[in-house]
């Protein structure tokens, strides 16, 4: 069984028991829930949701919360002297899934 969950601008495959790193979550607790289902798929049948499944929920456990690789950025103009540097690190949560059901 899998599912396809909507989560931070993007769109993500999903089967129970798999870890990935989304947008950073703001969470209270170490358990989120993903209600925006957009498929629902398993051994039997398929449930395409127009747009969403409806009843369909994602349990996730929360693995940590962290900061990717940092990326720089370097802007330049020739003959002037001018040059600036930067870096930015994108904040992400890793979650592990571990339930999908249809209610």
């Amino acid at each position: 069984m899998f599912a396809i969950i909507k989560t931070g601008g993007k769109q993500y495959k999903v089967s129970e028991g798999d870890v990935l790193s989304v947008e950073k979550l703001e969470h209270e607790t170490d358990k989120v829930t993903f209600d925006q289902v957009l498929l629902l798929a398993s051994d039997k049948d398929t449930k395409v949701g127009k747009p969403l499944v409806l009843g369909a929920k994602v349990e996730a456990k929360v693995v940590e919360d962290g900061k990717g690789k940092k990326k720089m950025v370097f802007k330049y103009k020739s003959k002037t002297r001018q040059r600036k540097k930067k870096g930015h690190r994108q904040p992400y949560t890793k979650v592990q899934i571990t339930k999908i059901s249809l209610s």
